[in-house]
């Protein structure tokens, strides 16, 4: 199943979605049992997982950045080109931090839990655009 490529549909129908929850990203040397990352990344540091915050907290693991998720629920095709681009340069313009992960079907991006309603109101508009 391929999805969009053409950056004009990929901006107008990205329909930016905040997910409920506050999520964290931690750094173990093997994922704990019982836990149910949103993500992983392995590095040679260690084990990147992207999990609640709850969850995190229950299992005592330390963190720094605690992030809201905002899912773009537009289907983008992996080799699309530009979409990461011009919603981190949206988000940049106003002070925003973000970490993208792609997902085979949506981009799912992390922003500070405190600017989430600001960065989708800006990623509303940049689709509108």
């Amino acid at each position: 199943m391929s999805g969009a490529v053409e950056i004009d549909e990929l901006l107008r129908t990205m329909s930016p979605t905040r997910r409920p929850g506050s999520f964290v990203f931690v750094s173990v040397p093997q994922e704990p049992a019982g836990l149910e990352p949103i993500a992983t990344v392995r590095e040679d540091e260690g084990l990147t997982l992207v999990i609640d915050r709850d969850a995190a907290d229950a299992a005592g693991l330390e963190y720094d950045f605690v992030a809201a998720m905002i899912t773009l629920r537009v289907h983008s095709a992996l080799e699309a080109v530009g979409l990461t681009a011009a919603v981190a340069t949206e988000l940049a313009d106003a002070g925003i931090s973000c970490n993208v992960i792609a997902g085979y079907f949506h981009d799912h991006l992390f922003v500070p839990t405190d600017r989430a309603t600001e960065a989708v109101g800006l990623l509303e508009g940049l689709a509108r655009r």
